[in-house]
């Protein structure tokens, strides 16, 4: 992935766990969980780390105040600018499609291809969720196996598991979402 020079990240505690934020000029870039797969190591904590951004980037301030909401149940969307630029364009375009899953709803990777046009691209679509760099505000933690079943999470099933019960959805069947009733 590639991200925005002048990148800044803060760390926010929530009640999932200690989360790493980024933002860029243009919007917020990373939510990470602290140790999460696929996080970017070297930007986060090696010794060229991305600046620790001021207490008061309205950015990293507002993603964190919105974060801890919507775990604590008291907001249902989030609204804040994103930045997805670090992806590929097919990154980008699952990307913009998980922010289309309704919050209480979920599909299966087959019928997220199916959705983009591309039916046949399922472990492409996998690992693009699975790279999605904003956990929970895109929501990656909606997406489910073909038969409804809890898969891969980069941020650990556990915390999977806890958003989809925040959000009322079904946890071992495939929702309804309209995409299902064609895979």
């Amino acid at each position: 992935m590639q991200f925005h020079p002048l990148t800044v990240q803060a760390r926010a505690d929530t009640s999932l766990g200690p989360v790493r934020l980024a933002a860029s000029p243009a919007g917020l870039s990373g939510v990470w969980f602290e140790g999460q797969r696929h996080e970017p190591t070297a930007q986060l904590h090696g010794p060229d780390a991305w600046a620790i951004g001021p207490g008061d980037h309205p950015v990293l301030r507002e993603a964190a105040r919105q974060l801890q909401q919507y775990l604590g149940g008291q907001r249902l969307h989030f609204e804040l600018p994103l930045d997805l630029s670090g992806g590929t364009a097919f990154q980008q375009s699952v990307w913009r499609a998980l922010l289309q899953i309704d919050r209480g709803q979920t599909i299966s990777y087959g019928a997220l291809g199916l959705q983009l046009g591309n039916p046949s691209a399922v472990r492409a679509v996998g690992a693009a969720v699975g790279r999605n760099p904003l956990s929970v505000v895109v929501p990656c933690h909606r997406v489910l196996g073909a038969n409804g079943s809890l898969t891969g999470y980069a941020g650990g099933l556990d915390r999977k598991r806890a958003l989809l019960t925040l959000e009322n959805a079904p946890l071992f069947a495939a929702a309804a979402h309209p995409m299902e009733a064609t895979a």
